[in-house]
């Protein structure tokens, strides 16, 4: 079955377009026409959310609380660790069903789930090993949104093989029981692999798990704190960035996480190996990670809600484009000779990252997911700019997922039970 849609305006991947028509047939796109006029509405691609914890959305402001110390990250990490060792499997669903709900009325089509909460509370498997990935599949199953399950491989709490700490037991894996649950969640849905960080796996695993992934997406968090790098070099004589690229079989399209605090000769390595900084804004505004540092990098990158504290990608644009004119202290960073306009700028950059480090095709093109969202407006490039820069509330209208319609009118189908089910938890948890 096809169905056509008519665009006043569309962001193809040359450039907007005036009076596009679009055909879907089983899913994908299958013929793009222009010069139909007859449209209203403006047509963006659906952007990958490139890096998601989603059972962390529980968190969302309720760790804006200052402590008896200085907070940081890792005082964070604590609260985040109680609440990991709280949640039932029905937890995680509930709360996973909300933030993938809220993702597709924030403009995400499609997810990279970072998934690292595999076992019970006391660290013992779960009769099934993916009963937590299965459960986060069945989430986004009910929501329509597109997964990419990243089971996260733990295995040390710091460099040097430490031992994990007891609040991460539900994290912790062999390399021989994560192929096992890799092999599960293959089962479920498409799936990569993700060492969590150099602190938690050593150089000959991260070498295993990427022999065992094959070319699907490899993600891997680097150099999000100071402390981090600190500690590498205190560890390894070498930046995280510096030692991961110098010694790990790096390829390109692998994803690194934040790399907040990486330097230009670093900049230029991951450039080099053509990876895909993954960049997560407003979740390292609220951690206090610091400032990725754009102005010595023109790779790819792309962005994920992370702890999923506000899931909304016109807010995550704006904080990246915001955090960048806050440390150069100059407006329009993010914008290239070739695309003027800001928002459009980031918006395709972003959608191409997004796209490589899920290793999924997106964008309005013959053969690509017919996943889109649309906002209204007469010029495409100024109602861009008002949904990232001036809007007080989400300005996408409706999104489509495989060809089909998820939101109207920026509300999700099932957005009340969704919510419903997300405060049970929260009365029950916190």
């Amino acid at each position: 079955m096809s169905e056509r849609i008519i665009f006043r305006h569309a962001l193809l991947p040359g450039g907007w377009e005036e009076n596009v028509a679009l055909t879907m047939s089983n899913g994908v796109i299958s013929k793009i026409e222009t010069g139909v006029a007859g449209g209203t509405a403006i047509a963006l691609p659906g952007m990958p959310n490139l890096h998601s914890h989603s059972f962390q959305r529980a968190m969302a402001g309720r760790a804006e609380l200052r402590g008896p110390t200085a907070d940081s990250f890792w005082t964070w990490r604590e609260l985040m660790y109680r609440l990991a060792l709280s949640l039932d499997p029905d937890d995680v669903q509930a709360i996973a069903r909300l933030a993938f709900t809220e993702m597709l009325e924030g403009g995400f089509t499609a997810v990279a789930e970072f998934h690292y909460l595999h076992h019970a509370p006391d660290g013992s498997p779960y009769a099934d090993i993916g009963e937590m990935a299965s459960r986060l599949t069945e989430a986004a199953n009910e929501v329509g949104i597109e997964l990419v399950l990243l089971p996260a491989f733990y295995a040390h709490s710091g460099f040097g093989e430490q031992k994990p700490a007891e609040g991460q037991r539900r994290f912790i894996n062999s390399l021989d029981s994560y192929a096992k649950l890799h092999a599960r969640c293959r089962a479920l849905t498409t799936t990569g692999c993700a060492p969590h960080s150099l602190r938690a796996a050593t150089l000959e695993e991260i070498d295993a798990l990427a022999a065992l992934n094959g070319d699907a997406p490899f993600h891997i968090h680097i150099a999000e704190q100071a402390a981090e790098v600190e500690a590498c070099i205190a560890y390894s004589g070498a930046r995280p960035v510096e030692y991961l690229l110098a010694n790990a079989p790096v390829s390109p399209g692998w994803c690194l996480v934040h790399a907040t605090h990486i330097t230009r000769a670093e900049a230029l390595g991951m450039e080099k190996a053509q990876v895909v900084a993954g960049l997560c804004p407003i979740t390292e505004a609220n951690l206090g990670d610091g400032i990725f540092p754009a102005q010595h990098y023109s790779g790819a990158y792309g962005i994920g809600s992370d702890s999923n504290v506000l899931i909304d990608v016109g807010r995550e644009l704006q904080m990246l484009e915001y955090s960048q004119r806050l440390g150069q202290r100059q407006r329009n960073v993010m914008a290239t000779e070739a695309i003027r306009p800001t928002a459009t700028a980031l918006y395709q950059r972003t959608l191409d990252g997004g796209a490589r480090a899920l290793r999924m095709r997106q964008g309005l093109s013959v053969g690509a997911p017919a996943s889109f969202v649309t906002i209204a407006g007469d010029n495409p490039e100024q109602a861009l700019a008002e949904a990232v820069f001036t809007s007080r509330q989400t300005r996408i209208h409706d999104v489509w997922v495989r060809g089909r319609q998820r939101v109207w009118n920026g509300r999700h189908e099932n957005a009340t039970a969704a919510c419903a089910g997300f405060d049970a938890v929260l009365r029950k948890r916190l």
